[in-house]
């Protein structure tokens, strides 16, 4: 996979999180993790884009562990949502955990490669 093809999964990725977030029940714990998950949500587009322009081989692999955590705070707060029953969007629901799941092994791969390649 190339850079613009992870680049277009982080940005489908995070249109996904926004829509299933649209969907919540309009209640205090639907509005608090309707915030949260599009913060981090949409934290590793945002943050990808700046680790392709990154100063150095360390800045880029600490840009990418910060696309990691918040993918993995993404996939936990997914699995929250859904055992709270905060949505009927199960569909995109569903999607959207498989696909943070997906990146998130895609970035410890890159991550690891990066750190090999400092050496």
């Amino acid at each position: 996979m190339n850079k613009q093809e992870l680049e277009n999964r982080l940005i489908d990725f995070a249109a996904t999180i926004i829509i299933v977030a649209s969907n919540f029940e309009k209640n205090y714990a639907g509005n608090h993790l309707a915030a949260q998950i599009i913060r981090s949500g949409t934290s590793p587009a945002l943050n990808y884009g700046e680790a392709q322009s990154a100063e150095s081989s360390k800045d880029f692999v600490h840009k990418m562990e910060i696309c990691l955590k918040e993918l993995r705070e993404s996939f936990v707060c997914l699995k929250i949502i859904e055992k709270a029953n905060l949505t009927t969007d199960l569909k995109n629901l569903s999607n959207a955990k498989i696909e943070a799941n997906e990146l998130i092994s895609i970035f410890v791969s890159s991550i690891k490669t990066a750190k090999t390649n400092m050496k």
